[in-house]
């Protein structure tokens, strides 16, 4: 069932014990959200925790350092940034999955599978949904919360460049900025700019990795496990790496596929017109119309035909 903020406000006031679940592979949003979400909580005297299949990378520690919450028997299950309980990670799926309570989420191809869903699809990112809830509900916003809020903001908006970004993104941000005086520019530098050696020889093998098709309209850059480690550099480091498949002149979707245990994300990009979020949905995923993802299993070379094959339905 889908709500509004007046709902979702009453639900969080009479909550108690939560646990925030973020997706697997975590990114900026999502552990901005959560982490945003657990210090309005904490404003409300109401305890929870954040959970997550995968570790939460280093380079969120300013954020994550405060620690995830306390252990208790959970009384109230949240997701949020997540579209699918698939997204979750099987451990966390088999907990929670068939459990959450409330979703907050900016995804237009939302499953619908919590018992309450605020969803705001115009959103540049969750962490933007969190924010006006605070706002709505009158809750204090510390310093840790309005730097975990802009870092959700500035990662999904690709650093506020995507087409995406709405002027309430720039809205936010210049109130996280104004009024709390965070060191947004040593975020943006650890978000964007710093990178590991791993992360720099792999762009460096961009030419070899990349490959084309329908005249340059499709690019594919493929890591798998063997690749990673021949290069130096763990999976967690590709977060932000799937928008260097559309950098190329005349390039009009990109995709990414990682090798994880049992199957392949594919991470999908579009330069201009094409709906990647529907390209995804019928291959068992979603996201957005611009950036989304699929979960692939099977043979590398099979999966790698059935996307060429199925992209270029939309191309034409």
């Amino acid at each position: 069932m889908y709500i509004g903020f007046s709902e979702a406000e009453t639900f969080l006031r009479n909550c108690r014990d939560a646990v925030i679940i973020t997706h697997r592979n975590p990114d900026g949003d999502c552990i901005g959200a959560g982490f945003g979400l657990k210090d309005i909580l904490t404003e409300l005297g109401i305890r929870s925790r954040v959970v997550c299949h995968d570790s939460f990378p280093a380079r969120y520690d300013f954020i994550t350092s405060v620690g995830a919450g306390e252990d208790f028997e959970p009384q109230t299950i949240i997701a949020v940034d997540i579209a699918d309980t698939k997204l979750m990670g099987e451990d966390i799926e088999a907990l929670y999955g068939s459990k959450v309570q409330l979703c907050i989420d900016h995804h237009i191809s939302n499953k619908n599978y919590a018992e309450k869903t605020l969803l705001r699809g115009d959103a540049a990112a969750a962490c933007e949904i969190i924010y006006d809830l605070a706002l709505h509900m009158g809750v204090k916003v510390s310093r840790h919360c309005a730097m975990s809020l802009y870092t959700g903001i500035a990662t999904d908006s690709g650093c506020f460049k995507y087409s995406c970004t709405t002027p309430r993104s720039h809205e936010i941000a210049a109130k996280m900025m104004r009024e709390y005086d965070i060191d947004f520019a040593l975020i943006n530098r650890n978000m964007f700019d710093v990178k590991s050696p791993g992360r720099m020889r792999l762009e460096a093998s961009l030419g070899s990795l990349l490959e084309s098709y329908y005249d340059g309209k499709l690019h594919i850059i493929t890591v798998t496990k063997e690749t990673a480690a021949s290069l130096g550099v763990a999976m967690e480091e590709l977060e932000g790496f799937a928008p260097m498949t559309i950098q190329l002149e005349g390039s009009e979707v990109g995709i990414l596929i990682r090798q994880r245990d049992n199957d392949y994300k594919c991470s999908f990009r579009s330069a201009n017109n094409v709906n990647v979020s529907e390209i995804c949905q019928n291959l068992g995923g979603g996201g957005h119309v611009k950036a989304a993802g699929c979960n692939l299993t099977g043979d590398i070379d099979e999966i790698k035909k059935l996307l060429v094959d199925t992209v270029g339905g939309y191309l034409e």
